[in-house]
């Protein structure tokens, strides 16, 4: 059964990643789908165009409009969306995709890259929304999905990179105000993955080899479909959810998640504003808003979290190394920390990189380390930590420990 078959999606940001990978979805049932993005001439460092996108749908087997939509411009949605009900006969299902990120925090932050995060993913998302909100109205069983995360008030979301996570919330509270401004009448619920996915904007941040840590966009796209094939009224309807995609496609029946990953068996990064603990089937400001003191089985696993939060543009600039852990004991195997290129990277494994220094010692001293209770250069010293590579990568890495340290995780 092809549950989108004649349906109209407007999607913004879909001339690539994410909403390009949603679009093709619904192209392979025979939807109708308003290409709405900005890139309509080929760009330097970064793949697709609304036609070439437009192109692939046709190719898919759904029916394609290319519009020319910075969501920061009202004429331009305001044009695409009238070209759409023209066209199509009306708008069944948004997706509000289109996204700015700046993982800067506060002081590094021009009000320039602040104004343009909250230009486009907050009232980029609700300008959109509200253009459309009278054609979804007529419509059998209209969606609006945002790809915006769960309003996670854990502090540690916030202290990087404070703008792009109140950006991004933004969109998340459309999600709260209009699922319940028009309950009964349109499906508004928020769309996340659990872990990063591959896209272009992901290869800029993450740098070489962060795909490995990745899972294909197709795996949204999946999640997005099962959610648009759900009947308004009907007993799975959900509204003012915030939705994880592999939840989404385990509820669905799905129990394997390799297909989805980038390179099947290796570690996958998290995804940003998800706590340790995600076990739950959605995220609702009831039961997930506040900060989470669920500890994970594996004390490794657990630093490791912590880690990411403190990773920072600033914390690359100020090391430059990558550092590779190869840990003895009870919590055998090897861990890294990439602190040389984009926002930073860690993670179970080897580095996509060759690390600048490798260091081995016994897990429980690792988790001593991390704990403040033991600098790297005493524990070398002492003999219990070995060193091989550049000895100053040691001595950097106490930066990290105090940064965690302040945070008071």
């Amino acid at each position: 059964q092809m549950a989108l078959a004649g349906r109209t999606l407007f999607v913004t940001g879909a001339s690539r990643g994410i909403g390009r990978a949603i679009a093709l979805k619904a192209a392979r049932d025979g939807a109708n789908v308003v290409v709405a993005a900005k890139t309509a001439e080929a760009h330097p460092k970064l793949p697709g165009t609304i036609y070439t996108a437009a192109r692939e749908i046709e190719e898919a087997g759904g029916k394609a409009l290319a519009c020319v939509v910075d969501v920061r411009d009202e004429e331009q949605i305001r044009s695409a969306v009238e070209q759409a009900v023209a066209k199509f006969g009306g708008i069944d299902i948004l997706v509000n995709n289109a996204s700015a990120i700046n993982l800067t925090g506060t002081l590094g932050t021009s009000m320039k890259k602040v104004d343009l995060m909250l230009a486009v993913n907050l009232r980029g998302t609700y300008l959109t929304s509200k253009l459309c909100i009278p054609h979804l109205l007529k419509s059998s069983n209209p969606h609006i999905l945002n790809l915006s995360p769960p309003l996670n008030l854990n502090p540690i979301w916030f202290k990087n990179h404070t703008a792009y996570t109140m950006a991004k919330y933004g969109m998340s509270m459309c999600v709260l105000g209009m699922a319940e401004e028009f309950r009964g009448q349109i499906s508004v619920n928020a769309l996340w993955p659990k872990t990063a996915i591959q896209t272009a904007a992901m290869d800029m941040l993450g740098g070489e080899g962060i795909e490995r840590q990745c899972r294909k966009a197709d795996i949204m796209a999946d999640a997005a479909y099962s959610v648009f094939s759900r009947p308004l009224g009907g007993p799975a309807h959900t509204t003012g959810h915030f939705l994880i995609d592999e939840d989404i496609l385990r509820e669905a029946g799905l129990g394997d998640m390799e297909v989805y990953a980038v390179e099947p068996g290796h570690p996958l990064m998290p995804d940003f504003f998800l706590d340790v603990e995600t076990d739950g089937k959605s995220y609702t400001p009831s039961s997930k808003a506040l900060p989470s003191s669920t500890k994970t089985s594996n004390p490794i696993e657990e630093t490791f979290a912590l880690i990411r939060t403190v990773l920072s543009q600033d914390l690359v600039q100020s090391t430059k190394g990558v550092y590779q852990f190869d840990l003895s004991g009870e919590h055998t195997g090897s861990w890294f920390v990439d602190l040389k290129q984009g926002a930073g990277l860690a993670g179970q494994g080897l580095p996509p990189s060759p690390p600048d220094v490798v260091m081995s010692m016994d897990s429980a001293l690792f988790s001593r380390m991390f704990r403040g209770e033991l600098k790297p250069t005493m524990a070398f010293m002492t003999g219990k930590l070995r060193i091989h590579g550049d000895m100053t990568l040691a001595i950097k890495l106490e930066k990290m420990m105090a940064a965690m340290s302040k945070s008071k995780l």
